[in-house]
């Protein structure tokens, strides 16, 4: 139907041309908006680091006279400072000097009074050393005495022991030669009355033997002729039948092999019949000789009888031969033990005598040691310990009266009892008490000497520390140096532009402590507030 389009038509198309016009205007106005929104925002931005720029740099201006004035005031009030400082120097150098000259003419006197009294105590050193060389030439004298005497005392104790020792190895070597010839005596007695008396057992029991012997010799011939006489007459009554038996033997062999030749015919019961009474008949024949055999075995039983005695004797006689030898070992046996007892007692004594005179020679060591403490705490002494070496009790009477009955009792307890024994020792533990009593009372008062040196020197050091003018002492508070500082620089200075120059929206600068108020104080290290 486009082609029938008529003026109704077109009306629609000129309106949507239209919007389209009208949209494509508000495009370019929108862009044309926007390249204008950019063009002011960098505008605006440029403009912004222009100030920023400035205001840096006047900032920075601000600070570098702000620094200027602070630096004029600051050198200002170093100035006041230092002359403060100097005047202050040179008063206490004036005190100072005026002290060094009162120590040094101090020093000088003091100079001539040391050596006055270094003069006075040579001299009385000289004359002390010369009363100690009189004193010490007297107890080198007195000791050369005294050592002399116990050299020859020792030495008569010494030879008094050799010749006891002498005489006790001389008596020893005698009792035991004298044990050794008795030992060999008595073993030579033993010996021989061993051999004799074995000789006499030996010959005894051969004599016996020789007489059983012949006893038994004579007594088995005499059997011996009895069983002949026997066996003869034996014989001769049983000659006839002897010639009896030997015809009934004949007969009884015929008549055996006659039952032989007929056993084969008979039956087993017949067989075991025949067997019986061959059995029999045999038995019947050598009970006759029953008399012979027991006179042989009567006469074996003899013998036998007389070997068990020789027997039993020869066990009694090796029975007593052992206890003879038992004896004779036990002899050996306690004579080697007396003669290892007598070498042990000689042995045990020449131990005890080295042991003695290793005792003795520990005792010589330990008193001439002893000798030469006594000499060194003697050169020690003073002259009233030389003239009073024991001081008086401090006990009143009363107390040392109750002491010495208290020491005169009978002690219960053992080692008051043996406390007793070491009585004399009294005046020596008074002596080392007072010694040690001093001893503590020297080390106390190095302690307290200790301690008041530390302090002195902590005085010197506080003292020389607030005379010098190091960096430390500087550092540190010093009360020579505490000065009170007023600033002379007004809170709010006049810019010249117009204004206070304080900074930047009325801040602090930066380099000034506190918003300008304090002043720093280049002694102590600290802000003071004017």
């Amino acid at each position: 139907m486009p082609g029938k389009r008529g003026p109704q038509g077109a009306a629609p198309i000129a309106a949507e041309d239209a919007i389209l016009l009208l949209q494509s205007q508000a495009l370019a106005e929108e862009e044309a908006a926007k390249k204008k929104g950019k063009m002011l925002t960098r505008f605006l931005k440029d403009k912004l680091a222009k100030e920023e720029h400035s205001s840096t740099l006047n900032l920075h201006k601000l600070n570098t006279q702000w620094r200027a004035v602070l630096r004029e005031a600051k050198a200002k009030e170093l100035h006041q400072d230092i002359e403060i400082l100097s005047q202050t120097f040179t008063r206490v150098m004036d005190c100072k000097d005026s002290v060094i000259e009162s120590l040094a003419k101090d020093l000088e006197e003091a100079e001539e009074q040391h050596a006055h009294a270094l003069r006075g105590h040579l001299h009385n050193i000289d004359c002390l050393l010369e009363l100690q060389r009189c004193r010490l030439m007297c107890l080198e004298e007195g000791y050369n005495a005294q050592l002399e005497a116990l050299k020859m005392e020792f030495e008569a104790e010494r030879r008094t022991i050799l010749e006891q020792h002498e005489q006790e190895n001389c008596h020893l070597r005698d009792v035991a030669l004298a044990v050794e010839q008795n030992h060999a005596e008595n073993t030579h007695e033993d010996m021989l009355n061993f051999q004799s008396a074995r000789d006499d057992i030996k010959n005894k029991s051969l004599q016996e033997k020789q007489y059983s012997r012949v006893q038994l010799g004579g007594r088995l011939e005499v059997l011996w002729e009895q069983f002949q006489k026997a066996m003869q007459s034996y014989a001769e009554a049983t000659k006839h039948q002897k010639i009896a038996f030997e015809a009934l033997k004949q007969k009884d062999e015929k008549n055996s092999r006659e039952i032989e030749m007929q056993a084969k015919k008979l039956q087993k019961l017949q067989v075991a019949a025949g067997m019986v009474e061959g059995v029999e008949r045999p038995l019947s024949r050598c009970s006759r000789f029953t008399c012979p055999q027991d006179l042989v075995t009567a006469t074996k039983s003899r013998i036998v009888a007389h070997l068990r005695e020789s027997e039993e004797q020869n066990r009694r006689m090796r029975e007593e031969k052992e206890r003879v030898l038992g004896q004779l070992q036990e002899l050996r046996r306690e004579l080697s033990q007396a003669r290892a007892k007598a070498h042990g007692s000689l042995a045990r004594l020449a131990v005890q005598s080295g042991a003695a005179l290793k005792v003795l020679a520990r005792v010589v060591r330990k008193a001439e040691r002893i000798l030469r403490l006594a000499e060194m705490c003697r050169r020690l002494e003073t002259e009233e310990e030389k003239v009073l070496p024991f001081y008086s009790s401090s006990l009143a009477e009363g107390e040392q009266r109750d002491t010495r009955q208290i020491l005169e009792e009978t002690p219960a307890e053992p080692l008051a009892q043996a406390m007793r024994d070491y009585v004399g020792l009294e005046r020596f533990w008074q002596r080392f008490n007072k010694v040690k009593l001093e001893e503590k009372a020297l080390e106390r008062e190095q302690v307290v000497l200790s301690q008041k040196n530390q302090h002195l020197r902590e005085l010197l050091r506080q003292y020389l520390a607030g005379i010098s003018a190091s960096e430390e002492v500087l550092g540190e508070p010093n009360p020579f140096l505490t000065v009170e500082h007023k600033s002379c620089i007004p809170r709010d200075l006049p810019h010249p532009e117009g204004g206070c120059a304080q900074g930047h929206q009325g801040a602090a600068p930066p380099d000034s402590p506190s918003g300008g108020d304090p002043c720093w104080d280049p002694i102590h290290g600290s802000a003071s507030t004017s």
